[in-house]
């Protein structure tokens, strides 16, 4: 069974769009104290802003796929990639992250778990054959348990 399903991010957008009108004015301003600089603002400064704003921006969705032989999630642009062999997954659950899980890329000691989400509580959690365990976040939990599942039988 093949399935591709992208979730937004819709709070890192906003976080993203806060983060853009806050450089924006710092810019602004560094631009107006230092008239008489030809080169505008410092460049390093303008480097920073652009690189936090990469980086923000490559987390604002999480797509996961199930094909024949993989499940692969991608975030954003795809700065950051996994997948798994789908013979590698024993199971495949629905379930709610706790709150504090948080949000992004995760690591979790207790339980111990990799987890990958972008908004909401959502996910589906794999276990895989050598006992580690990952939860990917999902608006579509029920959709994607069942993808999996029938993939992996």
């Amino acid at each position: 069974m093949k399935y591709k399903h992208t979730q937004i991010g819709y709070l890192m957008l906003v976080v993203i769009l806060a983060v853009l009108v806050l450089f924006a004015r710092v810019y602004m301003m560094a631009s107006a104290e230092l008239p008489s600089v030809d080169s505008g603002p410092n460049f390093v400064v303008t480097a920073i802003m652009a690189l936090v704003l990469f980086i923000l921006s490559s987390f604002g969705s999480l797509q996961v796929i199930v094909n024949e032989k993989y499940l692969r999630i991608k975030f954003g642009y795809g700065i950051y990639r996994k997948k798994f062999l789908l013979d590698d997954i024993v199971s495949a659950e629905a379930v709610k992250n706790h709150w504090y899980f948080g949000w992004g890329i995760r690591r979790w000691f207790w339980p111990n778990m990799w987890i990958y989400n972008v908004s909401g509580f959502d996910a589906v959690e794999i276990r895989l054959k050598n006992g580690k365990t990952y939860r990917m976040g999902t608006d579509e939990p029920k959709k994607l348990e069942q993808a999996i599942l029938h993939s992996i039988k």
